[in-house]
């Protein structure tokens, strides 16, 4: 017999058709199906139309609603689940999901570089890897993972590299855990599973900001997003994680009302926590209540914080622990 793979379509450049200036997600989850006969070679193939939205549409909303869809799935006769999104946000996307979920089905995340206007466009072969990884035994507690270019990349670690190319996604450090090989799943490292978060139902997302520090920062923009009433705040810092000291006074301000984590805006590399003492640096900083993102960039911080406030873990050691938890001891 063969699997059974649920296929969740939410629009992206794989579902997107010619609109009055542009292209726009207009394919249903059907007509992605359609388009690559071939599945039917590993699987028994359900297309469920659940969203028609450009990837940078999504909000936590829908992501905490996918959560659910995708555990009531679980619950289903159906062998692994495929998301078919915009390329602009699956790497955040896919790390609250995984963040979210605590299953031992394949949950796989694809999406396309060039929509289906354009000669190569990657959106069937994106597809045909994705269900394939979906129906493999070998991707059964993975933990959620992005499908591209015939790479298999955890969520834990995967990033957009570059606007356009085919090969945009990379991870940072261990590069993808997997591949595929003439039709074939190939699983080279397992990451470590945690706990998942659950957010409290009914309860609206937390709101952070997250700002990028820069040269000569004066600070102001930490005291707008403490007084518009952001419930914590993601900071981008220079380096191993350094800030001026105008801004240096504006963050400990800030930390003393809200979470504040420490990320670099390095693009891969650690927060540092123990090297550098100069006012403004790391040691001091995190002396002045900053948490540190470890090996979390920017944005995967902000998608961490946000889940836990969603999920009332909201004191200092409580939210240190979770980001601990993501840097391998």
């Amino acid at each position: 017999m063969k699997p059974t793979i649920h296929v969740l379509s939410l629009g992206g450049t794989i579902a997107m058709a010619k609109g009055a200036l542009g292209v726009v997600p207009r394919l249903s989850a059907e007509e992605l199906v359609g388009a690559v006969p071939q599945l039917a070679d590993f699987a028994n193939v359900r297309a469920e139309s659940w969203r028609a939205i450009p990837g940078a549409h999504l909000d936590f909303d829908t992501l905490i609603a996918l959560a659910d869809k995708i555990r009531d799935l679980s619950a289903r006769a159906v062998a692994g689940v495929v998301i078919t999104q915009g390329t602009d946000t699956i790497e955040e996307a896919a790390f609250a999901l995984d963040l979210m979920l605590d299953i031992a089905l394949p949950v796989v995340v694809t999406g396309a570089m060039r929509n289906p206007t354009r000669p190569g466009a990657d959106g069937p072969a994106n597809m045909l890897a994705a269900v394939q990884v979906a129906a493999s035994e070998a991707a059964r507690k993975l933990g959620v993972v992005v499908v591209l270019h015939d790479e298999i990349h955890a969520a834990r670690f995967v990033r957009k590299a570059h606007t356009s190319s085919l090969s945009t996604f990379k991870s940072d450090p261990l590069g993808p855990i997997g591949w595929l090989s003439e039709d074939q799943v190939r699983i080279a490292l397992c990451p470590a599973r945690r706990p998942a978060i659950t957010p409290t139902p009914g309860q609206a997302p937390a709101r952070v900001a997250i700002l990028k520090m820069a040269l000569g920062d004066d600070g102001a923009l930490v005291e707008a997003a403490l007084g518009a009433g952001f419930d914590g705040l993601v900071v981008e810092a220079m380096g191993g994680g350094h800030v001026s000291p105008q801004a240096t006074r504006a963050l400990a301000h800030a930390a003393s009302h809200i979470p504040v984590i420490l990320a670099s805006r390095a693009g891969s590399g650690e927060a540092l926590r123990s090297t550098y003492g100069f006012a403004g640096a790391e040691i001091d900083l995190l002396s002045k209540g900053l948490i540190s993102a470890g090996r979390l960039n920017g944005v995967q911080a902000r998608v961490l914080l946000t889940l836990l406030l969603c999920a009332n873990v909201r004191d200092k050691a409580g939210l240190a622990r979770h980001f601990e938890a993501e840097t391998p001891a």
